[in-house]
Parts: structure tokens; sequence; C-alpha cells
């Protein structure tokens, strides 16, 4: 049957496609007949040209999400951590070690120089003596706060400071996003 132009339409087909297409990056134009062989107005298998603008508009929208909604996303997430920092930093003004220990992921690591201590049980056990006494003998807070575009990871960093409030060093953690969905330390390393 021959197709005549009202039952043909323009298709986009990548160059790849198994019709013939000659491989380049660019679509091709192919004409396709909308009618079947065998008769029937039944639409050919294959999409057409808008149709597969909708379908790519679609697709496409659901796997990335604009850059202002991921930035918006990060900003959140963020704040989050940065209030979590803040949060953490306070358990040592109010020497409350197990409030302490709950900000602190049970596989977490911390660095006493350059000595790992490995899990929430040896963090606590080396930690314990600064929480004995009543002046905190140091506090932290956080000027740098930095979350990965997949929400899942994040760095704080920020001065630490002695009693009397002279900087110290400089506290560097990073927080995971747990499965509970509470940011947890994970690594800690001051300088």
């Amino acid at each position: 049957m021959a197709l005549t132009r009202a039952h043909r339409q323009l298709v986009l087909f990548p160059a790849s496609a198994p019709l013939g297409g000659r491989v380049a990056p660019q679509l091709n134009r192919r004409v396709v007949g909308t009618q079947r062989p065998w008769g029937g107005d039944a639409m050919d298998s294959r999409l057409t040209g808008p149709a597969i603008l909708s379908v790519a508009s679609l697709v496409g929208g659901a796997m990335c999400l604009p850059p202002h909604t991921v930035l918006g996303q990060v900003a959140a997430a963020a704040a989050e951590v940065e209030a979590r920092e803040i949060a953490f930093a306070k358990t040592m003004a109010d020497r409350d070690l197990d409030a302490f220990l709950s900000f602190i992921s049970p596989e977490a690591i911390f660095f006493n120089g350059n000595q790992p201590l490995r899990g929430r049980d040896e963090i606590a056990r080396v930690w314990a003596p600064y929480f004995e006494g009543a002046p905190a003998p140091f506090s932290w807070q956080p000027d740098v706060v930095e979350v990965l575009e997949s929400g899942s990871l994040a760095l704080s960093s920020g001065p630490v400071r002695g009693a009397s409030g002279e900087q110290v060093g400089r506290f560097n953690s990073v927080w995971r996003k747990e499965a509970d969905g509470r940011w947890r330390v994970v690594f800690d390393k001051g300088s």
C-alpha cells in the first residue's frame, strides 16, 4: 500500500536506531506511515515528534530537578546540619555526655591527635573526662557548612575556643544522614 501525504508523519529517531540511520549524535528525520499496511487507522507503534518531545520532557523533568530546587534543598539541609552542630556543641556546655553521644553515629571515627577512635563506645571512653567538672574545657561553633547535592553527607567546620574564649583550634566534622533521617557525625578531626 502506498502512503499518501495524508498518511505520512514526520518522526524523530536517534541516529543509532535500527532503521538504517547513520550513526551521529543528532536526530535523523524519517517519514513513516500512520496506517498499517493491513488496514486500520491505528497509529504506527513509533512515537511522533511531538509525542517524543512530550515524553522526553516528562522523563527529563522527573529525573532531574531544576537547579533552584536542588539549591533550595541543599540550603535547607545545610541549615539543618548547622542546627545539629550547634545543638551538638551545646551538649558540652550543658555537660551532658549522653546527649553528646546521641549526635554520633555508632560507627563514627574521631581523631585524638593522629590516633583514630573507632565507634561510639571508644569515643565515649576517651571524651568522658571532658564532661567532668562544672566549666566546659572548650566550646565550638560552625562557621562553614557544606552539603552534597545528594543530601547524604555534609561537612561542618569552625573555631574551637578554650574555656576563656581564645581560639585554640578548628574542628572538622563529616555528618551523614542516617536511615532514621537524623544527621550524625561519622568523622571528626580537629586541628
